[in-house]
C-alpha cells in the first residue's frame, strides 16, 4: 500500500513539473520571439523587412538572406561617434559613481554621527523620485555652472545613484563588527577598513552596484538631450532617435541600432552573473 501511494504521489509530482516546464518554456517564448525578431530584422534590408510582415508566414522570423550592411551603414555615420561617447560617459560614471557609493554606504552603515537616519532617508527617497521632476531644475543649475554642452556634464547626474548607495549599504551591515574592530586596534583608519576589510568582502555588492550605475547612464536620454546641442556630444539613445527624419526613416539601421543599444547590457550581466559566484567564493561569503 505504501509503494502504491509513494508511485501515486510520483506520478502527480512528475506531472505538475511536466505542465510547469512547458509553461516556463511558452512563457519564455513571449520575451525571445521579439527579441529574435528584432535580432533579425537588423541583418535584413528595410525592403525585405516589410514585405515579410503580410502575408504571415515563416518569412517572418525565418530570413531568406541576412547580411550586415544595416550596421557597416548605423556605425559609419554620426550614431558610431555617439556609441563611444556613451562608452566613456558610462565608464567615468561607473568609476566616479563606486568611489562615491561604497565612501556614502560604509558611513551610513558603519559610522555614527548626528542625522544618519535622515541622510539615509533622503538617500531612499532620492532613488524613488523621477528624474523627470528634477530635469529642468537640474539643467539650469548645470547652465549657471557652465556645465551645459560639456561631456562631465552628462557624466555628473549619474554618479550619485541612490540605489547603488542602498545596495552597498544593506550590504555592509551584514559584514560583521568584530573585523572593524579588529582592524581598528591594530590602528587601521577608517578610509584603511573600507579599502582592505569591507571592500574584499563585497565583490558581489560592488558589482551589482556597479551594473545599476552603467545601466542608469546608458540607458539615459532626456538629459542628454536637455544638457547637449553638440552633435559631437551626442549619445547613443540620442543618435538613434534622431536617424528617424520626417521624410525618411532607415528601419534596417534602427533595428541595428536598438540591438547595438541592447547587447552592451545584456553582454555586461551575462558576464557579471558567471562570475556573481567566484566573486562571493573569492570573498568568504556564504
Amino acid at each position: 500500500m505504501r509503494s502504491r501511494a509513494r508511485f501515486h504521489t510520483g506520478n502527480r509530482i512528475g506531472g505538475t513539473s511536466w505542465v510547469a516546464t512547458v509553461s516556463a518554456v511558452l512563457l519564455s517564448l513571449l520575451f525571445i520571439i521579439p527579441a529574435f525578431w528584432m535580432m533579425i530584422n537588423s541583418l535584413r534590408p528595410t525592403v525585405d523587412i516589410f514585405e515579410s510582415l503580410w502575408p504571415l508566414s515563416p518569412r517572418v522570423i525565418i530570413p531568406t538572406s541576412l547580411g550586415v550592411e544595416n550596421y557597416l551603414t548605423l556605425f559609419g555615420g554620426p550614431f558610431g561617434r555617439a556609441f563611444l561617447v556613451s562608452m566613456a560617459v558610462c565608464l567615468l560614471t561607473v568609476m566616479i559613481g563606486l568611489v562615491l557609493s561604497v565612501a556614502a554606504a560604509y558611513a551610513l552603515a558603519v559610522l555614527r554621527f548626528p542625522g544618519r537616519n535622515a541622510i539615509f532617508a533622503a538617500v531612499v527617497i532620492s532613488f524613488m523620485v523621477p528624474f523627470e521632476a528634477i530635469a529642468i531644475p537640474l539643467s539650469q543649475l548645470f547652465n549657471d555652472w557652465g556645465l551645459t554642452n560639456t561631456f562631465m556634464g552628462l557624466v555628473l547626474p549619474g554618479v550619485c545613484n541612490g540605489l547603488a548607495i542602498f545596495n552597498l549599504r544593506q550590504h555592509f551591515l551584514s559584514v560583521p563588527t568584530s573585523y572593524r574592530e579588529a582592524a581598528t586596534v591594530d590602528g587601521a583608519s577608517e578610509l584603511r577598513v573600507l579599502w582592505s576589510v569591507f571592500v574584499p568582502v563585497s565583490g558581489p555588492a560592488i558589482s551589482n552596484s556597479a551594473l545599476l550605475i552603467f545601466l542608469g547612464q546608458w540607458s539615459s536620454y532626456l538629459w542628454p538631450l536637455i544638457a547637449v546641442s553638440s552633435p559631437s556630444l551626442q549619445v547613443a539613445p540620442l543618435a538613434l532617435a534622431k536617424a528617424f527624419t520626417e521624410h525618411s526613416a532607415d528601419y534596417g539601421a534602427t533595428f541595428a541600432g536598438a540591438m547595438a543599444l541592447a547587447i552592451v547590457p545584456a553582454t555586461l550581466m551575462l558576464i557579471l552573473q558567471r562570475f556573481f559566484g567566484r566573486l562571493a567564493i573569492g570573498s568568504g561569503e556564504k
